[in-house]
């Protein structure tokens, strides 16, 4: 995933893949308690996606607030 993908992104879908990517990563640590994984980086790169779409979420929100904001001192 490119790091510029997200800012595409309606915000539902943001909020959805953050959803899917955290449960594949519960799956990943839960599933395998009793075994090796084979890839070891996998976990450490789906955190990392979903900080990417949090961060994206979060810059979007702020846009909004600050907008309300300035709206609100032009009136």
């Amino acid at each position: 995933m490119a790091k510029n993908e997200n800012t595409t992104k309606t915000v539902e879908h943001l909020k959805k893949e953050v959803n899917d990517i955290q449960e594949k990563l519960r799956v990943i640590r839960f599933g395998g308690a009793g075994s090796r994984s084979r890839n070891v980086k996998e976990g450490r790169n789906l955190r990392r996606e979903v900080a990417r779409a949090k961060t994206e979420l979060r810059s979007r929100d702020l846009s909004a607030q600050a907008g309300i904001a300035s709206e609100t001192k032009k009136a």
